[in-house]
């Protein structure tokens, strides 16, 4: 049923459990896993121009070290991606360039409750994703 599975990860911990999610699926499937880590256009746009090659490279950074915690936690089987752009679209062209079968993303990222009033990369992906989508909610902290 599940051939390639993308799951998008920024390292957040809500992210987390997509992250297990994604792996499980493709584990019961026994389907290849793309782990995709996005640098932010706008936010890097929208930064001051003297620190954005710095911004760019923080971000970058952060972003390898989110797909190497996902690369911990396989065996095999794993492909990592680090794009640049607005997350949603970025999300959806590389599940199409991979050819993927589903995509598994957080509903909360790094950017946290703010994104309820602005509206969410995941709620941007469910809606233009050529493929479908499994959303994972974080779970609440006792």
């Amino acid at each position: 049923m599940f051939d390639t599975v993308v799951v998008a990860t920024d390292g957040s911990e809500s992210v987390s459990r997509a992250v297990d999610a994604a792996l499980d699926l493709a584990s019961r499937f026994d389907a290849g896993v793309h782990a995709l880590s996005v640098l932010d256009a706008g936010e890097i746009d929208a930064s001051p121009e003297q620190l954005r090659d710095e911004l760019e490279a923080a971000l970058e950074s952060h972003a390898e070290a989110a797909l190497a915690t996902v690369r911990e936690r396989v065996d095999d089987g794993l492909t990592t991606a680090v794009r640049e752009g607005h997350p949603a679209p970025v999300i959806c062209a590389y599940a199409r360039e991979v050819d993927a079968d589903l995509i598994v993303t957080g509903t909360r990222g790094r950017h946290g409750e703010n994104r309820f009033l602005l509206g969410s990369v995941a709620e941007e992906v469910v809606r233009s994703s050529p493929v479908p989508v499994l959303t994972v909610r974080q779970l609440e902290t006792a």
